[in-house]
């Protein structure tokens, strides 16, 4: 849960870059990667088409789940948000599902680098992800945004920004499918796609429980939305205080 008035920092100690050589088939590929240090030293390997922003960040900490708890990071790229939450203390049980080889093996190298052994990294489509269905407590995806405009010629970044291999009915399909009773998905969007978001969730039998608005300054409007819901609960949505974007941390709760 977001923590009122602490601030969070988004920077990292330092970047550097490194080979990276990886398996896809029987083909070994090579591809350089530079590192992120998050604030407790761990190490999250990215390239350029597979990086991660703040908005990964905020979802990371908005559904950080408990120590032991067994959790998901769906559509997981890099792996930021499970190494984000390994860095704040998650030592439980992480599946980590990424559709992309490249983005998958950046993981994969990562958790081995540093001996990181309780999360796994599965390259696989999440719409037929079914390890260990129904056993997780907790679920968190940051989806596609886009359904429609532009696309990257570049196939990862189409992929990752476009719901051209993983739609929002697929996010939640999965999280419900993966979730404990009273297991909880969040999901960060964007907020032209709010109603869309809580109606597909509660289609899904996930009922949106918190929801909170990320804004650049307090009188502007929200980038970003972060929503948590629960697996067969009533309803009853409480709306929290704005995250606050300033200087390069965020600033939780009431801005004085």
């Amino acid at each position: 849960m977001l923590r009122s008035r602490r601030p969070f920092c988004f920077m990292h100690k330092f970047r550097r870059k490194i080979p990276c050589i990886f398996w896809k088939g029987n083909d070994t590929l090579s591809m350089e990667h530079s590192t992120e240090v998050l604030y407790n030293r761990t190490m999250v390997y990215c390239t350029p088409e597979h990086r991660f922003g703040s908005d990964a960040l905020l979802l990371a900490r908005f559904c950080e789940p408990k120590r032991s708890q067994k959790a998901a990071d769906l559509c997981s790229g890099c792996g930021i948000v499970s190494l984000e939450w390994h860095d704040r203390g998650h030592r439980g049980l992480c599946a980590a599902v990424e559709l992309q080889p490249e983005a998958s093996a950046l993981l994969q190298e990562a958790v081995a680098a540093q001996g990181i052994e309780h999360i796994t990294p599965y390259l696989t489509d999440l719409r037929t992800f079914r390890e260990g269905e129904g056993q997780f407590d907790v679920c968190a995806c940051n989806p596609p945004y886009f359904t429609a405009g532009p696309q990257s010629t570049d196939a990862g970044r189409a992929t990752a920004r476009h719901e051209t291999d993983c739609t929002l009915e697929d996010v939640c399909a999965c999280g419900f499918r993966l979730l404990k009773d009273g297991g909880k998905l969040s999901l960060c969007h964007r907020p032209e796609r709010l109603a869309e978001v809580l109606a597909v969730l509660r289609a899904h039998r996930l009922e949106p429980k918190r929801l909170a608005f990320v804004k650049n300054k307090p009188d502007a409007a929200p980038w970003l939305f972060l929503v948590e819901a629960q697996k067969n609960r009533r309803t009853g949505l409480r709306i929290e205080p704005d995250v606050l974007i300033t200087a390069g941390a965020a600033m939780y709760g009431e801005v004085k």
